[in-house]
């Protein structure tokens, strides 16, 4: 899984302790109203795509920059849907903590893929017939396709 070159610097003075990361998400959504997923490498779960920004990157760009680079299709953020702190623990045991920008997007071009190896597939799904996905996915999927446009984020 490629991570930015300073979150590996930081792992290798911590291990696995707990890191605090700022990431971001796409719910991709085509004209038929179709979501494009990836299955990740690391847990063979289906998921959102999504990613760590780099330092100084700008959120909107960085979920620009990972969908391409995940899965071979430009896109347009069109609104932050949801922003959240979710953790979560790799299989290698990494901890995470994740402050999680999560857009809604259109695609504007390119053929979904596998394009890097951070992913086992890439697929799009009917809303109506999503994969199991972690609870965070699922609400960030369900305020992406709302109808409300004010950003959903959690309170204390």
């Amino acid at each position: 899984m490629a991570i930015p070159q300073y979150v590996a610097r930081l792992r290798e003075h911590i291990g696995h302790d707990l890191l605090w990361l700022p990431s971001v998400s796409a719910v991709v959504v085509d004209d038929r109203g179709d979501l494009l997923l990836g299955k990740r490498a690391d847990d063979g779960r289906w998921a959102v795509i999504s990613g760590i920004a780099e330092r100084d990157e700008q959120p909107a760009a960085a979920i620009v920059r990972e969908v391409l680079e995940e899965t071979g299709v430009r896109v347009v953020p069109e609104r932050l849907a949801v922003v959240r702190a979710h953790t979560h623990v790799y299989p290698n045991g990494d901890r995470c903590r994740f402050l999680n920008m999560a857009f809604r997007c259109r695609p504007v071009a390119g053929t979904a893929r596998v394009n890097d190896d951070e992913s086992l597939e890439v697929a799009w799904f009917a809303a109506d017939q999503l994969p199991e996905l972690e609870e965070h996915w699922q609400l960030v999927i369900k305020r992406a396709l709302s109808s409300e446009t004010m950003t959903w984020f959690a309170t204390a």
